[in-house]
């Protein structure tokens, strides 16, 4: 029954992780890019990793298995969104198709995020500017 279900794992994991590599080939620009190779290989890895935690059934593969699991999860969607953002402050451009750019006029020419709302100097009266200078 434990064969079968490693049989199950290895071959979901393999088979995301070849729609990741095909992502690669297919997608028309490097946002599409960079979204399917994010995902489907954290989601690749994580099944084989798992499925080899449960293959061998010894502590230590089983932790080493699992801190690495946790580490692509925790790290692999953050690194996306900063080479993603990267690309995007690179000018890198989007497909020729692609109908709509969230981002465009959101950041200003230092790359910094624009609010809604202007922030003011506060007004400094006569007295203190008398007292700030030499």
């Amino acid at each position: 029954m434990t064969d079968i279900l490693f049989i199950i794992l290895c071959t979901i994991g393999s088979l995301v992780t070849l729609v990741a590599a095909i992502g690669i080939l297919r997608m028309p620009d490097f946002y599409m890019r960079l979204s399917v190779t994010v995902k489907a290989s954290t989601i690749g890895s994580g099944l084989l990793l798992l499925c080899a935690a449960m293959y061998f059934n010894v502590p230590d593969v089983t932790n080493r298995a699992m801190a690495i699991v946790l580490f692509l999860i925790l790290t692999a969607p953050v690194a996306g969104h900063m080479i993603g953002r990267a690309a995007y402050m690179g000018k890198t451009k989007l497909w020729k198709d692609s109908k709509l750019d969230e981002l465009e006029g959101m950041y200003d020419e230092d790359h910094h995020l624009r609010s809604g709302r202007v922030k003011k100097e506060p007004e400094v009266s006569d007295e203190k500017k008398a007292d700030t200078q030499p």
